[in-house]
């Protein structure tokens, strides 16, 4: 087997050897799983039935997030709990829930920092299990802001709240294994890349962090087939910062992705995107829904790289998916309900900074005008390349 060939604009060529992922492949691979039957079951699976997935955008406490979070601890260590508790009912009535976990985790007690190395407290990760969510993305510019060590830290702490990962790794064979989720009697994998790491290479652990190259992402999500993932999902961050159109190179590697398919059916059913700092549009590719970018969830006051405060970064959107079980002689779980709700990281309300379901607020009735127009222009952008036509909605 040839190795795979991992690539970065900020951090030149990542090899690795033929052997390490020959012995990593080895260790996880499986038997592929038979297609579903007319009783609606596939061989050694629960029935199938429908079932929900959700996704949001970049976890990115500043230092300003990190001191509000001691505070809302009482003073005693740091609760994300509270920013996160008006998205908890979305996010926790899903059946699978992926967040993207942009920033590297520092020791219990610190010490902690924001822009430009991020080291977030720990209990990030019980705050995205007590939230509702399932896994998280971990591959992102961010990823070795404080080496291996902040990486190995990050995972260790996900896996004690029991919530899965992928994008990042301790070891080859940890890179070369999805997160692998069950919903609806479907197994559903996720797999994470980056663009690139600011620059900072790890010569002697290339493994530690999935960077972005099509022939592996397609390789990867095959491998995820014969280990038994019935749904692929591919969570990118990607994209050019402060823009709220899809650039070229998120436009070619969604063609690319979306196009891949095996015997006929597509090789990855979901992409969704990180990176941007604001939202930015769905869009229906090649039949596959491809979120190009997702916007942030967490985040301080933003500043753009004009140097002036920018509120689109404090601005998100929550992506709902329902997939339903394949069809009659169908292989592949299909999506056949699309939905975005727009939230807000508001820094303006009275009273300490909280994340905002912006559909909930404006169906109370009370919510302010404000709301209404953050929310209104989230939509015009999720929806500037024709994701309406295709049935994408979003709830009030």
């Amino acid at each position: 087997m040839r190795g795979y060939k991992t690539t970065s604009t900020t951090s030149g060529a990542l090899v690795l050897t033929a052997a390490a992922l020959l012995a990593a492949v080895t260790a996880c691979a499986h038997g592929p799983v038979g297609n579903a039957s007319d009783e609606g079951k596939a061989p050694g699976k629960e029935a199938r039935t429908p079932f929900t997935l959700v996704a949001t955008g970049d976890i990115l406490p500043h230092g300003s997030v990190i001191e509000q979070a001691n505070r809302d601890a009482g003073g005693n260590g740091h609760d994300f709990r509270p920013m996160l508790a008006g998205v908890k009912p979305v996010i926790s009535a899903a059946d699978l829930a992926i967040c993207h976990m942009e920033t590297v985790y520092g020791p219990e007690g610190g010490p902690f920092s924001g822009y430009p190395s991020f080291v977030s407290p720990p209990s990030l990760a019980t705050a995205a299990k007590a939230t509702g969510y399932d896994s998280c993305s971990t591959a992102s510019n961010h990823t070795l802001d404080a080496g291996f060590p902040g990486v190995t830290r990050t995972l260790d702490a996900l896996d004690a709240a029991g919530v899965a990962h992928a994008g990042s790794a301790r070891t080859p064979a940890e890179a070369l294994r999805p997160a692998m989720l069950e919903a609806g009697g479907a197994t559903v994998a996720q797999l994470a890349y980056t663009y690139g790491t600011n620059g900072k290479p790890l010569p002697h652990q290339p493994w530690a962090v999935n960077l972005t190259d099509p022939e592996r992402i397609v390789s990867d999500a095959r491998r995820a087939r014969r280990a038994g993932a019935d749904v692929v999902v591919v969570s990118l961050h990607w994209g050019t910062e402060w823009q709220d159109a899809p650039d070229a190179t998120q436009r070619r590697l969604a063609r690319e992705l979306t196009a891949a398919r095996s015997a006929g059916a597509p090789d990855v059913d979901l992409i969704i995107g990180t990176h941007a700092h604001v939202p930015q549009a769905y869009e229906k590719v090649n039949g596959t829904w491809v979120v190009y970018g997702m916007g942030d969830q967490i985040a301080g006051r933003m500043i753009n790289n004009a140097g002036e405060k920018d509120p689109r970064g404090n601005q998100g959107t929550i992506g709902r998916f329902t997939f339903s079980p394949p069809k009659p002689r169908s292989a592949r779980w299909q999506v056949t309900k699309a939905e975005f709700l727009p939230q807000l990281m508001d820094h303006d309300r009275a009273g300490p900074p909280r994340v905002v379901d912006l559909g909930a607020e404006l169906a109370d009735g009370d919510a302010p005008e404000r709301y209404r127009r953050v929310h209104d222009r989230i939509s015009d952008v999720v929806l500037s390349r024709g994701a309406a036509q295709d049935g994408l909605t979003a709830p009030r």
